[in-house]
């Protein structure tokens, strides 16, 4: 599954972009250095479905701290230090109001695969089927490294069991989609 492009959220007057609000949802469920972050988004998987790259988490937290919604209480006693931040209450508020709109509201998600099925007529139906059968193969590969993911982190807490949940549901339902349409005889001649 591509990391969808969101636009942001206007959340109580604050405008929150998805990044945003991962990062700020984190930082409100623990407080925590960027490398701590860096930690947590690796070990969740969340770069599967976020766009936060490692350059940009101390980015975000400049971009959050400016706007009042964290703050790192102590300055580092040495160049060596890490600053810890913290959610501010104006944060907490951004982050549970910005975490309903998502829940609660539809929006489009811009998916690729659905530009390039709609230009099917450049395509030859081998290329097609070809096309198909790989993506399969990376969804099927995707599911399984998001079921590891998932059994490495066991017990899971309520935000990431629904999160673990959600991925492999889409997965799932578009591996049904592929299969259903990957009936071709084998082309490895080719």
């Amino acid at each position: 599954m591509l990391a969808p492009t969101y636009s942001s959220t206007r959340i109580g007057g604050v405008e929150l972009t998805p990044s945003e609000l991962v990062v700020l949802g984190l930082i409100v469920e623990r407080p925590q250095h960027g490398y701590d972050l860096e930690q947590v988004i690796e070990r969740r998987g969340i770069r599967q479905w976020t766009e936060i790259g490692f350059s940009s988490i101390y980015y975000l937290l400049a971009k959050l701290e400016r706007r009042g919604l964290v703050h790192a209480p102590e300055p580092p006693a040495t160049a060596r230090s890490r600053r810890v931040f913290h959610a501010t209450a104006a944060g907490r508020e951004a982050a549970a109001r910005g975490a309903l709109a998502l829940i609660a509201e539809l929006r489009p998600v811009p998916h690729p695969l659905l530009v390039g099925v709609s230009n099917l007529p450049l395509l030859s139906e081998r290329e097609y089927a070809r096309a198909l059968r790989d993506r399969l193969a990376q969804v099927d590969a995707r599911i399984a490294a998001v079921r590891a993911a998932q059994s490495a982190q066991a017990p899971l807490a309520l935000p990431a069991r629904e999160v673990f949940s959600y991925s492999l549901s889409l997965l799932e339902a578009e591996r049904s989609w592929l299969a259903s349409r990957v009936q071709v005889p084998d082309d490895r001649q080719d």
